[in-house]
């Protein structure tokens, strides 16, 4: 945000950077054209690589992160991924215990084919990420909050940790956004997010976004890995996003705010056995999380539900304005039985209920999770 016209995140946003269409048009256009004539240089212009209509939300979400570039991908796990498959064969990750369930199992059930060591830590013990970063490693991955059980990570510790170590810092930075956090101002080297969440906000796209603190060799090996992979997001996807990242603010601010109120209210309800959001003083991480987090704690929470396993499935099945749904973070709310969901080797508790507060009347959310666990 160097540009003193855009010194606020708002606005920024808003205006996404003055991006602007042909003819006085206020939104940008969308480029269709999967190939361009050459130019004086002779210099070949391909959409897998080379697309205008993705220019516009790369600049918004790098500037907002306070990085020297963005890629958009397909989807959040092709961003994610990405890191992974830019690395050589031998190399070795660090990866905590909570995150992602779908990357975890990625990296799990494929890592081991290229030649990849995977190691895990604890996510809220620096101990624990410290002693995985005592030997050499190439790549520490942090999710904070960690999805979906809400784990507090020191990323000026991570960074520091990790670099001792030779590795890269990658932040999946989806469940804050750059609103909340900015990784690369505490040390991280690439930020990724499922742009399929709270950066578009209407659930009507996929995409992914990395971003990095610098344009090095690495970062052109990135691209390599989009441009080779085929994994560049579409115009319309990227015009779609665009769209929804001028109201991230707006959404934020009230998901941010609906959620605390949500999580106090329940929080020593007889039918919950623990509230877990990271804006609660009972939070374990909490002052933490108040350092690392400015403007609010997020609109994501998960509660633990006093009835064991079946309370939890009846729960999710009974709210009726909370949708039983997979995803987080678009304006409608949505709840998840995360347990079934991952498996049997899934460390997140089987009364776990994962919450994604979205921008509805939080008295009506509050009303209609009651209602449900008293039916249960």
């Amino acid at each position: 945000m160097a540009d003193s016209l855009y010194s606020k995140a708002e606005t920024l946003l808003a205006q996404a950077l003055g991006a602007a269409g042909p003819d006085g048009a206020i939104v940008p256009g969308i480029e269709p054209a999967s190939t361009f004539v050459r130019g004086e240089d002779g210099r070949t212009r391909y959409g897998r690589d080379d697309d205008p209509t993705l220019v516009p939300a790369e600049s918004v979400i790098a500037a907002l992160e306070g990085g020297a570039g963005c890629l958009l991908f397909s989807s959040g796990m092709a961003a994610c991924t990405a890191p992974f498959l830019a690395l050589k064969a031998g190399a070795r990750v660090v990866l905590p215990k909570a995150m992602y369930w779908s990357l975890r199992a990625w990296v799990q059930n494929y890592a081991a084919d290229w030649g990849l060591t995977v190691d895990f830590y604890d996510n809220a013990d620096t101990a624990s990420l410290a002693a995985a970063c005592a030997r050499p490693a190439d790549l520490v991955w942090v999710e904070s909050p960690a999805n979906p059980t809400w784990e507090i990570t020191d990323l000026a510790v991570a960074a520091d940790l990790a670099h001792k170590a030779g590795a890269l810092l990658v932040v999946d930075n989806t469940v804050p956004t750059p609103l909340l956090t900015r990784p690369l101002e505490f040390g991280a080297d690439l930020v990724v997010h499922s742009a399929t969440k709270g950066l578009n906000g209407h659930s009507d796209i996929l995409a992914g976004a990395l971003v990095t603190g610098r344009d090095d060799a690495h970062w052109q090996r990135l691209k390599t890995v989009r441009k080779g992979n085929g994994s560049r997001l579409g115009a319309f996807e990227a015009w779609l996003l665009l769209r929804g990242l001028r109201t991230l603010h707006l959404r934020l601010e009230r998901q941010c705010a609906s959620a605390m109120k949500f999580a106090e209210h329940f929080a020593g309800h007889a039918g919950v056995r623990e509230v877990i959001y990271p804006g609660l003083a009972s939070h374990p991480q909490h002052a933490l999380a108040a350092r690392q987090m400015t403007g609010g704690f997020g609109g994501m929470l998960s509660v633990r539900v006093a009835g064991g396993f079946k309370a939890a499935a009846s729960v999710a099945k009974t709210t009726r304005l909370f949708r039983d749904a997979t995803s987080l973070m678009g304006v409608e709310s949505l709840i998840e039985h995360r347990q079934p969901v991952e498996g049997p080797t899934s460390p997140t508790p089987d009364d776990l209920l994962r919450i994604s507060i979205g921008v509805e009347h939080v008295d009506d959310l509050i009303a209609d999770f009651a209602a449900a666990l008293a039916a249960s």
